[in-house]
């Protein structure tokens, strides 16, 4: 087992618990200000010969100091929901520095699961979050103080892939869907796609499965028949055999807000400025990403971890033209959203997308000619 040096931060003091081979660090609720973290942090450090020890003890005094460097400059985080590449977007706005271009001192932050990072988000452990909308607007009609104030791609990334046995829609009935868990987008594509192929949702098995990668396991393994999948894990089970029973973007549905950045409603109020700052590296980002293939290969290589470059290319051209420019919600995706949750029972739907989505922030970068700068289209 290996041993640990655990420093303690408080406001006045740390406690060096034991000499070890690697450094943790815990920053105590309150001990550090403006993270938007409600847990404690580790920062776990290898050590590397002789003199770590000394230089573990010199990083401690600087952590203590740490609080007042901080509260200097805001640190912003922002919350994204797994590896697909249609997360592209808030990976783009870090890795080409333009949060830092825009004065916005943030980190990108994984939180796996839609639900997960409204939760985040909720209890301020984040400050923004790019999630789908559905999720979103469960939360708001929950009473969450939450609001949409951009989006990057208005259409379902995923594809639905099955056994490769399973060559029609209706040889579903009777068949295990695997999906990251209920009340997201990937139950939501699953449902409207069982409609427009008239196959009863009663008679399919839908099972909460985790992430992509999990998934197109459990497909390898026959723990699961069908799933809905985006690149890179879609070309996988592509060459795995897997068969594409239909691609969500063709279908009459399609219209999806499935990237929006959501905010505290109270948060966009106290912080108008930041956010305004945020608005303009995500909406630079989407555009880099759009028409800067070099960057935006780049950003996947680093963010997906994929050796195979084959992947890589199947995963740009598969998500890059459905991004959309200017970053704004798609209104009539917005209403789809609302009408499809509306459907479910007991569900109190307002259709008044104010109540959803507030652009007030885009609409001044609008007026400012930001978007038609960045475009060139001046």
């Amino acid at each position: 087992m290996t041993d640990r040096l655990n420093v303690i931060l408080s406001p006045s003091r740390f406690v060096m618990l034991s000499e070890a081979k690697h450094l943790s660090v815990t920053l105590r609720k309150g001990s550090v200000k403006n993270l938007g973290l409600q847990s404690m942090i580790q920062i776990t450090c290898a050590k590397e010969g002789k003199n770590m020890l000394s230089k573990l003890a010199r990083l401690a005094l600087l952590l203590i100091l740490l609080p007042g460097a901080v509260a200097a400059e805001d640190r912003y985080l922002i919350a994204y929901g797994g590896f697909a590449g249609f997360q592209s977007p808030v990976w783009a706005a870090k890795d080409l520095g333009l949060l830092a271009k825009y004065g916005l001192n943030g980190e990108v932050v994984m939180v796996p699961g839609s639900t997960r990072e409204i939760q985040a988000l909720v209890g301020a452990s984040v400050h923004f979050a790019q999630v789908d909308a559905v999720t979103t607007v469960n939360a708001i009609n929950q009473g969450a103080d939450l609001v949409m104030i951009s989006g990057s791609l208005n259409t379902f990334p995923f594809s639905f892939v099955a056994q490769k046995e399973i060559r029609r829609p209706e040889d579903l009935a009777g068949k295990k869907i695997g999906i990251v868990g209920f009340g997201g987008a990937n139950e939501l594509a699953i449902a409207l796609a069982l409609k427009e192929w008239n196959v009863p949702r009663q008679s399919v098995t839908i099972i909460q499965s985790g992430g992509a990668a999990t998934r197109l396991l459990a497909l390898s393994t026959k723990a699961l028949d069908a799933t809905v999948l985006a690149y890179p894990e879609l070309g996988e089970a592509v060459r795995m055999g897997m068969n594409v029973l239909g691609h969500m973007r063709d279908m009459k549905t399609a219209a999806f807000p499935m990237n929006i950045v959501a905010v505290r409603r109270s948060f966009l109020e106290k912080n108008r400025d930041t956010v305004k700052r945020f608005q303009q590296a995500y909406a630079e980002a989407t555009y880099q990403f759009l028409n800067s293939k070099e960057k935006a290969v780049a950003v996947l290589m680093k963010r997906l971890q994929q050796k195979n470059p084959q992947a890589v290319e199947e995963t740009y051209q598969y998500v890059a033209p459905s991004f959309s420019f200017p970053t704004r919600v798609s209104h009539q995706g917005l209403r789809n959203t609302l009408e499809m949750v509306a459907q479910r029972p007991g569900a109190k739907v307002e259709m008044n997308l104010e109540k959803y989505l507030d652009e007030s922030t885009l609409d001044e970068l609008e007026k400012e000619g930001f978007f038609k700068k960045l475009s060139g289209k001046n």
